[in-house]
């Protein structure tokens, strides 16, 4: 399992002068190209949003949970509704959104629309990129309040109060898709080269019995 993460551009928040503690808005717009070159498609989470609450993190970091949120999957974007903790970490990050100092939002997610990676690794490179830029179907892990001109996903906006950070969350030993892609290049271009190898050999024991029996 690979965790990725996708920051939003063009946050407003429009912080609640109450006392509630709850915010609302966009999570994640679809149809827009992000700095990673990806794109979330129409109905990406609809299989993978749980009816549950999830917790709003600060900078993904599982250790700082800030509140908790449910969200909804709509026609062209992910919508999240919640609250605020009640604790120092909880009021700190409200104040931080109202201020400006950490206005924008981050969506953790799992891909669960890609092949397996070898499959992935055998395909043609044109093939592999729209199927590697396109997300079509994930998992939702998680929301991030993030520190301001971190965002990557265009038109996102939180209407009211695709990471550096991932290893926080891979498995101590569980390489990456793009090491297992480069890996798997390696493996290949080492089993050609022996092939070759081999090849090379054959011929020039034919060319000395062919030698030796005239």
């Amino acid at each position: 399992m690979e965790i990725e993460f996708r920051s939003l551009e063009d946050i407003e928040w429009r912080v609640n002068e109450g006392e509630d503690g709850t915010f609302a808005g966009y999570a994640c717009r679809y149809n827009k190209r992000d700095s990673y070159g990806t794109t979330f498609h129409p109905g990406v989470f609809r299989k993978g949003v749980d009816k549950r609450d999830y917790a709003l993190l600060f900078m993904h970091s599982p250790y700082q949970p800030v509140g908790t949120f449910r969200a909804e999957e709509r026609a062209d974007h992910l919508w999240i509704e919640g609250r605020y903790d009640d604790t120092a970490a909880g009021r700190d990050a409200r104040i931080m959104a109202r201020s400006g100092s950490a206005p924008e939002l981050s969506v953790g997610f799992v891909r669960t629309d890609l092949p397996e990676w070898s499959k992935l690794a055998e395909m043609g490179d044109d093939e592999r990129k729209e199927a590697l830029e396109n997300i079509r179907s994930a998992r939702l892990v998680e929301v991030s309040q993030i520190t301001a001109r971190m965002a990557a996903v265009p038109g996102s906006k939180l209407k009211t109060v695709r990471s550096a950070l991932g290893d926080l969350y891979e498995a101590a030993e569980e390489p990456t898709l793009a090491e297992r892609l480069r890996q798997f290049d390696e493996e290949r271009a080492a089993t050609a080269a022996k092939h070759m190898q081999e090849r090379q050999r054959r011929a020039a024991l034919l060319r000395l019995t062919s030698v030796g029996g005239a």
